[in-house]
């Protein structure tokens, strides 16, 4: 066990190598992912995916990811209000978009299950479109439209996602298990509120410092648990627990020590883990061998561009092209996409590698309309959009 998990983690360290320097070869996330096509079917073949404990590590991974995409969304940000209207606009043109874009795809290749297809060409990343954000410093007008249109398009996609690929004897079931989790997050919300300035709250905080206790990290790996499991019973989505984690920390204010310990135990451990073992599960040679999975993802990703600048074109005003290109990124939705379609045999390998790599695709338009919207004259620096 403790080989695979060294040899797990030694294959992560290909991503921040690969994306080293001023002009990195590939993004850390897309790095990850070849570091584990080639330990594992893709390559040498020593590593295996369904090996225990590695699917129960690879879950977890995926459940931080999720997390810390909700902790980049702040609900009571003036520039999310600011933007929310044409942010709900745009997410409501790119869905109504998607349909036919969807119809032509499964039509043409010959595919199954054209929800899917809807779900992911309306979806962006939150957890590549908001560092990207940050990173470079964007503060134009377009930015509180594509924070509002970002996060709102993860929401809903991450509520919808699993539903596409659940019988229909289980969507009620499923659908239940995503409500009871929003219900539970709000119910935390409210009572963590109540329970902020309450002296032992205080006292068991300042206990935590001195003695290293970790307390607040062990609550919100406890909570973000509590919600998985709930979506592992029900059948509900891993995306929507992980999600509103993220959320509710964000909600309840988490100080700049529990974000570090939590982008700690993330970055350092298990996001790269899934994206190491998400790309070990995957048969790149069945996309090498099969043109139509390459058609698939070449147009996977270029109708997700076209997609995401139509719905720019009607809700922005401003940088319209640009906001559409860097809210096209996709990774981790195609990614989870492809997890539960090959765990449930609801996608075949060739089909889940082609939406792994169409979301790997979209990373570059997404990374030109960053460039494109750095280039524009910048207002003063909106601190408040994003939180490192």
């Amino acid at each position: 066990m403790f080989a695979q998990l060294a040899l797990v983690v030694a294959a992560g360290l290909l991503g921040p190598l690969l994306a080293a320097g001023r002009r990195p070869l590939v993004p850390v996330l897309v790095g990850e992912l070849v570091a584990g096509a080639i330990i594992g079917r893709t390559g040498f073949g020593i590593i295996d995916p369904a090996a225990q404990p590695l699917p129960a590590l690879s879950a977890l991974g995926f459940a931080m990811l999720m997390l810390g995409a909700g902790t980049e969304v702040d609900l009571g940000s003036p520039q999310l209000r600011q933007g929310i209207a044409r942010g709900g606009i745009a997410l409501v043109v790119a869905a109504v978009a998607s349909v036919p874009a969807a119809l032509l795809l499964v039509n043409v290749l010959h595919l199954g299950h054209v929800e899917l297809f809807v779900v992911l060409l309306a979806g962006s990343s939150a957890a590549i479109a908001f560092p990207t954000i940050q990173e470079r410093k964007l503060t134009g007008p377009a930015v509180p439209l594509l924070i509002a249109w970002i996060a709102l398009a993860d929401g809903v996609t991450a509520l919808l996602l699993p539903l596409t690929l659940t019988g229909p004897a289980r969507i009620p079931l499923a659908i239940a298990g995503d409500v009871l989790i929003v219900m539970l997050s709000a119910a935390i919300i409210a009572v963590g509120r109540r329970l902020a300035g309450q002296p032992v709250v205080a006292e068991a905080r300042r206990a935590s410092r001195q003695r290293r206790w970790a307390l607040q990290l062990r609550v919100s790996v406890l909570l973000l648990l509590v919600l998985a499991a709930i979506a592992d019973r029900s059948g509900g989505s891993l995306l929507v627990a992980g999600f509103a984690a993220g959320i509710v920390l964000r909600r309840l204010g988490q100080p700049t020590r529990l974000a570090l310990q939590l982008s700690g135990l993330a970055d350092g451990f298990f996001v790269p883990a899934f994206f190491v073992l998400l790309g070990a599960g995957l048969n790149l040679r069945s996309l090498v061998s099969d043109p139509g999975a390459i058609v698939l993802a070449v147009a996977m990703a270029v109708a997700a561009v076209v997609v995401h600048v139509i719905a720019a074109a009607v809700a922005a005003e401003k940088q319209r092209v640009p906001s559409g290109l860097l809210a096209s990124a996709q990774l981790g939705l195609p990614s989870a996409a492809a997890a539960l379609g090959l765990s449930s045999h609801a996608l075949s390998p060739a089909v889940a590698v082609a939406l792994v790599a169409g979301g790997c695709l979209t990373l570059i338009p997404a990374t030109t309309g960053a460039i494109l919207l750095g280039r524009e004259d910048q207002p003063p620096k909106l601190s408040t959009i994003i939180r490192a």
